[in-house]
């Protein structure tokens, strides 16, 4: 495998703000609090030290919730290890999407493990846990129900409701037989459809489900997976529920500091309300915004109503029933977690962006955001056609448009540019407006018009000719849209369309292998893996 680093600011996928970050532009700076290197992990550990994170609690519910499933000696010991004062976690979290979704779920994932792997390294007399959130009290099943495999879009059709993770696996069956015909009789196949069967089969919730997967994926790296909405974490929350919903600081926090980031020149990511969190009810079935209307809190399409005190009685008793949106989870995770950075993408670290004040205000230690790895992975066959092609990788991330242009150019027997005749036809028009102001000022402006529709015309047929001449390289135009499709599709990046078992199925484990060998969150580049 051959292996190239491309700078973030020669990645026109990315956002200004995702760039700005990792590059780290100065305009950014006040919004975070730890710069992004290995040495900082030192006072980021003396500073969560003070949040008196309750490990006991911590360590009891990830027993609990690893009871059913096949738990690895490396899991089952960093498990124990959050115990110890002296052990950190580093997190990334993701929703259940469909058998893991897009490829930087499983990106993502890794750059947590080898962060963790390197800073035991770096700091022995310490211990560092990669910790992976495995998300389900969110309702937007759209995000979630579908994954795109060898160029087939399968779904998960299902009629339920309320929280993703609380939804039942039987209607999961018609998507996991598609998926077996997608993948074929291979060896590597019957490997990967074993494993989804039983992930399915083995758990009546979707939560689990996905949870089991994750393990089965990644448990002999020693990735702890958590669910956090169990009632004991949620119990360890209550005193910040309380909090957000009676006295609502987040809205006028996050919005201050989004106006911050507007005058740097950066957009609002989240949306902060009055009260960030969602009622879930006694069963666990719904997910609905809480508000505050006639000095009730109400709970939106549903006949739920509280008084303030009906209302703490109730995150009291049922701390599990109360969820929080993207504007507080953040501060739950921290909060429960002995966390010393979050991992995530460019969209995840902008909503993180906008929190410092917010996590200031809660009295709880604000992570280092390191940016995950991004990928794009070039396989045999689509290597091959890059090298037949002679693009470098720079340039496969360029637009198909500027580089069927210059291949036209590069390889056409005629001249097809009119820029020295346009130059020329431009300077001829320069003259006559001179003569025509000598002459008479007032046609000036008619002679430039005059001249310009020319200059128009003389583009038109520029483009007519490069138009024919592209017909004489019909074959080679169509591989190069359909190589930029394969390694962009949709005219994005391949890590948010494609799903893992796309390459799992050519290379098994040797997958896994080239991104625990290749992947440093770290450093600051775009990660491209070419098959030679």
């Amino acid at each position: 495998m051959d292996i190239c680093q491309l700078p973030f600011d020669k990645v026109p996928y990315l956002s200004k703000r995702d760039q700005a970050y990792t590059m780290a532009a100065p305009e950014l700076r006040g919004f975070y609090k730890y710069e992004v290197n290995l040495d900082t992990f030192a006072q980021v550990a003396e500073d969560k030290k003070k949040d008196n994170t309750d490990r006991k609690t911590l360590v009891e519910v990830l027993r609990e919730q690893y009871a059913n499933l096949e738990t690895s000696q490396a899991v089952k010991d960093n498990i124990e290890l959050l115990a110890k004062p002296n052990a950190f976690t580093l997190v990334t979290a993701h929703q259940p999407s469909l058998f893991t979704g897009p490829l930087y779920y499983i990106y993502k994932i890794f750059s947590a493990i080898n962060l963790a792997e390197k800073l035991n390294k770096h700091y022995p007399d310490q211990h560092f846990v990669p910790v992976f959130i495995s998300g389900g009290e969110d309702h937007d099943f759209e995000e979630v129900n579908h994954l795109h495999l060898f160029g087939k879009t399968v779904e998960w059709h299902n009629e339920e409701s309320g929280p993703v993770g609380m939804m039942k696996t039987d209607t999961l069956l018609p998507a996991l037989t598609e998926v077996k015909e997608i993948l074929g009789e291979s060896d590597k196949a019957q490997e990967l459809f074993t494993m989804l069967e039983k992930a399915v089969n083995s758990h009546a919730r979707y939560a689990d489900t996905a949870r089991h997967l994750a393990n089965a994926l990644f448990k002999e790296y020693g990735l702890v997976i958590i669910d956090m909405s169990h009632p004991r974490l949620k119990k360890l929350f209550i005193p910040y529920i309380k909090e957000e919903i009676l006295k609502q600081p987040s809205k006028g926090l996050v919005e201050a500091t989004v106006a911050k980031l507007e005058t740097a020149g950066f957009s609002e990511q989240a949306f902060p309300r009055e009260i960030n969190f969602f009622y879930m009810g006694p069963e666990l079935r719904l997910r609905e915004r809480i508000v505050l209307e006639n000095g009730r809190y109400q709970v939106l399409n549903t006949d739920y109503s509280f008084s303030e005190d009906e209302l703490i009685r109730e995150i009291e008793y049922h701390p599990e029933r109360f969820s929080p949106n993207v504007v507080m989870r953040p501060v739950f995770q921290e909060a429960v977690l002995p966390n010393l950075a979050y991992i995530g993408g460019g969209g995840e670290l902008a909503y993180w962006l906008e929190r410092k004040s917010q996590f200031e205000h809660f009295g709880v230690n604000y992570p280092m955001l390191v940016r995950r790895n991004s990928v794009l992975f070039i396989d045999k066959g689509n290597a091959k056609r890059m090298d037949k092609l002679e693009w470098t990788v720079e340039q496969a991330f360029g637009d198909i448009e500027a580089l069927i242009k210059a291949y036209v150019r590069e390889n056409t027997e005629n001249e097809i540019s009119l820029a020295e005749e346009k130059a020329q036809l431009e300077a001829l028009v320069k003259g006559i407006e001179k003569k025509a102001r000598e002459v008479d000022p007032t046609l000036v402006k008619a002679t430039a018009a005059e001249g310009q529709r020319m200059i128009n015309s003389m583009e038109q047929l520029e483009g007519k000719l490069m138009r024919a001449e592209k017909q004489r390289h019909d074959i080679a135009i169509n591989q190069m849209r359909t190589l930029k499709d394969k390694l962009f599709p949709g005219n994005g990046l391949q890590e948010r369309y494609d799903n893992f078992m796309d390459f799992y199925l050519k290379y098994g484990r040797e997958f896994f292998d080239v991104l625990k060998k290749e992947l440093d969150p770290l450093e600051k580049s775009f990660t491209v893996i070419i098959d030679r």
